[in-house]
């Protein structure tokens, strides 16, 4: 039962997240939770401090989940996050204590061109 419950929980921070309704957003974690963007080498501590962060964030941005998976205490969110229409291809990884998130750590990709080279060996995929 707990699995659904966080999923449950998952499905209302990222529409929230989609909606800019930032009380729901952050819900979801520990007062004392952590945040960490490696490719910008970033940490935040603080449930608050992570909601002022995406606050104050000036960008237009979406969320489009492309699909949640996990179970017990760590679960993995691939969604596209669009910041001033241009896409980013991200991954949330929350670990989670109770029914909290204590730790987050989010990877974006920029999209790229298919190769035109394997082309007879591949399908295109829909965002």
């Amino acid at each position: 039962m707990r699995d659904q419950e966080v999923h449950a929980a998952l499905d209302r921070h990222w529409a929230a997240s989609d909606a800019n309704d930032f009380e729901t957003e952050h819900d979801i974690y520990l007062e004392d939770a952590v945040l960490e963007y490696p490719q910008s080498g970033e940490r935040i501590r603080g449930r608050r401090n992570i909601q002022i962060t995406r606050t104050n964030q000036p960008s237009k941005k979406r969320f489009a989940v492309r699909r949640v998976i996990g179970s017990g205490d760590l679960w993995i969110t691939e969604y596209i996050l669009t910041y001033d229409g241009k896409p980013s291809y991200t991954v949330s990884i929350m670990e989670f204590s109770g029914d909290k998130v204590a730790r987050e750590t989010q990877y974006f990709a920029d999209p790229f061109e298919a190769s035109t080279w394997r082309a007879q060996w591949v399908e295109r995929m829909g965002a």
